[in-house]
């Protein structure tokens, strides 16, 4: 999700690039398009990225927690059989 979130990101960037330069380009389907529209489509698909970036990030530090806690109990486990001697 963190890979989705940053090309979110990169794709709103450029599209607030393209929109800057000619708003024409970047919303080609409205009669006359405005600087000012392209940067409040900008901004809204910044704050969704920024979001899906941070809910991503969260999401992946909770499965990183759950496999040490899941190596930490098998290396637990294996350490309790006892030697041959």
């Amino acid at each position: 999700m963190v890979l989705a979130s940053v090309h979110i990101l990169l794709y709103t960037f450029i599209f607030f690039l393209v929109g800057m330069y000619k708003p024409k380009w970047a919303l080609f389907f409205l009669k006359q398009p405005t600087r000012f529209l392209v940067s409040s489509i900008a901004l809204v698909a910044i704050m969704v990225g920024g979001t899906i970036y941070g809910e991503g990030h969260k999401q992946e530090l909770l499965l990183a927690k759950q496999a040490a806690e899941k190596m930490a109990e098998k290396a637990a486990t294996v350490s309790e059989i006892p030697e041959a001697k």
